[in-house]
């Protein structure tokens, strides 16, 4: 049985290796993005923990086999028992900022890629400030995530 999670900072490369460990080992997959948030919000909003939950636990029920994927360690933690494995993205902050301007256009997210583009200025702010954020999604909350995962760990400082 396959149980992974994965996390790190923005433009980390979260989602490509879930969606590489999701082909290699046929595995569905849960981007958390896709449950987070308030969809009808006119300015975003994060979802109840307890909405969000429920999402997760019947993504669970009705897989045996999967990867979910995401920045938000009160999110991750939720399943960490239930994995089997995880993977810290852990790369430095100049290398997730030449991701994110890289980054091509994600429809699950943005109604188009202007839109996204339009967004960079405020992403990069926000992937600068991973080591002194003290919230779900700063790097304190997913080393405490790492150091506390007792399945197969792995720590990933450059993607290659």
């Amino acid at each position: 049985m396959k149980r992974i999670i994965v996390f790190g900072n923005s433009a980390s490369g979260k989602s490509s290796l879930a969606k590489k460990l999701s082909l290699i080992h046929k595995l569905a997959h849960l981007d958390l993005d896709t449950l987070a948030w308030q969809l009808d919000a006119d300015v975003p909003k994060r979802a109840s923990l307890a909405n969000s939950k429920k999402v997760i636990d019947s993504f669970i029920q009705g897989n045996d086999n999967w990867v979910i994927e995401g920045c938000y360690a009160d999110l991750l933690s939720l399943v960490t028992k239930e994995s089997t494995q995880a993977y810290f993205m852990d790369l430095p902050i100049s290398e997730c900022i030449e991701n994110a301007k890289k980054r091509p256009w994600e429809p699950h997210k943005y109604e188009s890629k202007q839109a996204q583009d339009a967004n960079l200025d405020m992403l990069i702010e926000w992937i600068r400030a991973y080591e002194t954020r003290e919230d779900c999604f700063s790097k304190q909350a997913h080393m405490a995530l790492y150091d506390a995962f007792e399945g197969e760990k792995t720590r990933i400082v450059r993607n290659d």
